[in-house]
């Protein structure tokens, strides 16, 4: 499925088969386990949705965002996608945050909102949890 050029919000779902300790800019360490991470944004911005998940998928570029740290070490698996006008990440990391499955990395992503965290880590893929109208993307 191609990604539009539109606005909406993402969840990209990683995946980690390292036990390394990576450093996230001025975050701090981060120490990865095997299994999933899920990613929670917005892309409201030039080029929406397809531009920022492209990016996100890339490696090798300069390091914005906490993600761009992360994204070295795991493999992208698949992006869910909702092209609604409402930024529904925070919705996205409110549902992830109260699930028992997944375990909350605090701080991760969220600077710029009240949400305690945008990046979760999961033993098993995550599905079934997103709201709204949702397309999928296969790295």
């Amino acid at each position: 499925m191609e990604l539009k050029p539109d606005s909406g919000t993402y969840a990209l779902i990683f995946q980690s088969d390292s036990n390394e300790t990576i450093q996230v800019g001025r975050w701090g360490q981060l120490a990865l386990q095997p299994g999933y991470y899920i990613y929670v944004g917005s892309a409201f911005g030039p080029g929406g949705v397809r531009a920022r998940v492209s990016r996100h998928w890339r490696t090798g570029k300069r390091k914005h965002w906490h993600i761009d740290h992360l994204r070295e070490h795991v493999s992208p698996v698949e992006a869910r996608v909702s092209y609604a006008t409402e930024h529904l990440e925070h919705t996205w990391a409110t549902i992830l945050f109260e699930r028992a499955e997944t375990i909350p990395i605090r701080g991760f992503g969220c600077s710029d909102c009240k949400c305690a965290t945008h990046l979760f880590h999961t033993d098993v893929k995550p599905d079934g949890i997103w709201p709204g109208e949702i397309s999928v993307f296969y790295g």
